[in-house]
C-alpha cells in the first residue's frame, strides 16, 4: 500500500473539486434524490467540517471529512477514493486517518450514514473491517431499505 500524504484541505484544488463533483454525481445516480446526503463544496467549507485530501505523490488519492456533532461526537462525510485508487488503501488511508483526528479531538463516538445497496457495499466492507456496526439513525437521517447509519466508539 502506497504512503499517501494526508493534509488538511481547502477544497480550492482542482482534482478535489472533480474528485468531490464524481462523487456527488454518483451519488444522484445511485440513490433516490432525498436520500443524497453528500455534502457540495461549500457546505464542506463550514466551520463545524474539517476537510481532508490523501495524496500519492503529485495525485489526489482520496478525499474524507469529519464534521463535529458535539463535544464527544463526530460524524464521516464525503469520504471518496480516486477511481483510479480504489482498491490501493486511499480509503482506508483517509479513513484512519478521520478516525486518528476524531481521537484527538475526544470525540468517543464517530458515525456515518451510507446506502445499504450493491454499489455502497465496498464501503460497508471498509468501515465494518474498522469496527463500525450499524446503529440507530442519528441527525436528520432515518435507516431504512435504502440508508444505513454506522457508528463505532473510539
Amino acid at each position: 500500500m502506497p504512503d499517501y500524504r494526508i493534509t488538511p484541505d481547502d477544497l480550492a484544488g482542482e482534482p478535489v473539486r472533480e474528485l468531490l463533483a464524481f462523487h456527488l454525481a454518483e451519488m444522484h445516480r445511485w440513490s433516490p434524490a432525498c436520500k443524497v446526503h453528500a455534502m457540495p463544496v461549500d457546505r464542506l467549507r463550514q466551520p463545524d467540517i474539517s476537510f481532508f485530501s490523501a495524496w500519492d505523490g503529485g495525485d489526489l488519492a482520496a478525499v474524507g471529512a469529519l464534521k463535529h456533532i458535539d463535544g464527544t461526537r463526530g460524524e464521516l462525510k464525503s469520504m471518496r477514493a480516486a477511481p483510479a485508487l480504489r482498491g490501493k488503501g486511499a480509503g482506508q488511508a483517509i479513513l484512519l486517518h478521520l478516525m486518528d483526528e476524531a481521537r484527538r479531538r475526544g470525540y468517543r463516538w464517530l458515525g456515518l450514514e451510507t446506502g445499504r445497496p450493491e454499489p455502497f457495499r465496498p464501503a460497508i466492507a471498509l468501515y465494518t473491517k474498522h469496527g463500525f456496526a450499524e446503529c440507530e439513525p442519528f441527525g436528520d437521517y432515518v435507516s431504512d431499505d435504502f440508508s444505513l447509519c454506522m457508528a463505532r466508539d473510539l
